[in-house]
């Protein structure tokens, strides 16, 4: 494991893989030579887009012309919007979640409708019925939805997924699956969508679980009507072969991956231990590798203040909805044990 602290202050705000990628990724760097870095893919001659597309489509088990890769999911999900989005357009998706599906609807002049997730005891959840009846009466071009969702971990389950896909037929569905894996590794739902659905795209990347945001290495399952963004995110003269490369030795270290994600199920469930025992504060459940608490109202600037002389920068939120809110990414197990003494010293010092 790549658990060294780095020096400085410890981000722990990012949602970073802080395990680092898999020892076979550092190899597949080492054995780059000039025919990577100056000769372009010959795989077209093949039919076909990259080996990682072939690897991809082999594992969630469509057709490899229905893989699209891109340079991180944020990437694609710019590339789609721009492709089908037009002025004045609707795009429907959450109001707690990412900034940026909201920015990126604003580049093409398009309009934004949210709908809201619902707090529920520990966890928040969709409102499948609320969104269904948005939709209807919306009639967005996009529908976008987060599994798990930034920043409040929740994950969409399959039956609702399918229910909502059935009711939104007429728009193209985006699936943001970014923080896939950290609640379990299945592609079979993928399969089902995209046979069953031609209007669905799911995205994906190796930023997050497979520790490689540098490499920005990104990809997408296409429902078969989506021709028009495959023509859009061609690339003719091939993949990153760096980028590939990283990426398919990523995919062949599953056992690595696995001890991490085990590690950072004990660190998360160790922070669920610390908030719960804590009288106004609440850490939700997590399917990603962060946890969302909402904290005391009066606590807010002497924790930020706290932790940072500790030399730990977790998120704090600014905007309305997670005022009172901080998300914390789980790094390595030592940084866990580090952030919590900090806490513990922080509670200790307000008894």
């Amino acid at each position: 494991m790549n658990s060294q602290l780095p020096s400085g202050l410890l981000h722990l705000d990012r949602n970073e893989n802080l395990y680092g990628p898999a020892p076979k990724c550092f190899e597949a760097l080492r054995s780059i030579g000039i025919e990577e870095l100056s000769v372009y893919s010959r795989d077209f001659l093949r039919g076909v887009k990259s080996r990682l597309a072939e690897r991809l489509a082999k594992e969630l088990r469509i057709p490899e012309k229905q893989v699209l890769l891109s340079e991180g999911s944020e990437d694609m999900l710019k590339q789609v919007v721009h492709c089908y989005v037009g002025p004045g357009e609707k795009v429907l998706c959450p109001a707690q979640s990412w900034w940026y599906y909201q920015t990126v609807a604003s580049e093409v002049a398009g309009e934004t409708v949210t709908f809201g997730l619902k707090e529920d005891g520990n966890r928040f959840v969709y409102e499948v019925d609320e969104m269904i009846s948005l939709y209807q009466r919306e009639s967005p071009r996009v529908v976008l939805i987060a599994s798990p969702n930034n920043p409040t971990g929740n994950s969409f389950p399959d039956s609702d997924l399918m229910r909502l896909t059935e009711s939104f037929r007429e728009s193209i569905v985006i699936l943001d699956e970014a923080y896939w894996g950290f609640a379990d590794v299945s592609n079979e739902h993928i399969h089902e969508l995209v046979s069953r659905y031609r209007n669905v795209l799911v995205l994906r990347t190796f930023s997050k679980y497979f520790a490689l945001a540098g490499a920005r290495v990104g990809y997408a399952a296409a429902g078969s009507s989506l021709n028009r963004l495959a023509k859009f995110s061609s690339r003719y003269l091939g993949y990153n072969r760096i980028s590939e490369a990283l990426a398919l030795a990523a995919l062949d270290s599953p056992d690595y991956y696995q001890s991490v994600r085990e590690r950072m199920l004990s660190d998360r469930r160790k922070l669920y231990q610390l908030f719960d025992r804590l009288p106004g504060y609440t850490c939700y459940q997590s399917d990603a590798n962060f946890v969302l608490v909402r904290i005391p109202r009066g606590v807010k600037s002497s924790l930020q203040e706290h932790l940072k002389s500790a030399g730990l920068v977790v998120k704090f939120f600014s905007d309305a909805e997670f005022a009172d809110c901080i998300r914390i990414t789980i790094g390595t197990t030592e940084h866990t044990d580090r952030l919590l003494l900090a806490f513990e010293q922080f509670f200790a010092g307000r008894g």
